[in-house]
């Protein structure tokens, strides 16, 4: 597994238009772009900042995955994403050494990259989330 860069951090916000503001219009950051995770019920806006993005994660519906999290812990960053060649290459080798993955398989996530999750139990508490994205894309 060959590990490129970070991808971008996420952070778990409960208004992800108010959010986007702060690093717009505060830190005077641009570029943002949006897209809708129907199949995870998710809003997510990325705003760059050089090779990395944040990425701005909202909830769309009452008693979505993100709602919850944020009642629980509060809106603040939820996860490190890196990005890696192959994502199900890495779920593989990294279910070979023992690592729960969150999920058997990749799934799609945002700009159309195949998506996984180490379990958060597995790295003492932090979400790290990996990803592949399309040939030319980020």
């Amino acid at each position: 597994m060959k590990i490129k860069r970070i991808a971008h951090i996420g952070v778990a916000v409960a208004d992800v238009d108010e959010v986007e503001k702060v690093y717009t219009d505060k830190l005077g950051l641009g570029g943002a772009t949006r897209e809708t995770l129907d199949w995870m019920n998710l809003e997510v806006a990325f705003v760059p900042i050089g090779q990395t993005n944040i990425e701005l994660v909202q909830s769309t519906i009452e008693d979505g995955v993100m709602k919850k999290y944020i009642e629980k812990k509060g809106e603040g960053v939820h996860h490190i994403a890196l990005e890696v060649d192959d994502v199900a290459a890495a779920t593989e080798e990294l279910k070979a050494r023992g690592v729960r993955m969150v999920h058997d398989t990749p799934q799609k996530g945002a700009h159309g990259a195949l998506i996984n999750f180490l379990h958060p139990k597995e790295t003492h508490g932090v979400f790290i989330e990996l990803c592949q994205y399309p040939e030319g894309d980020h």
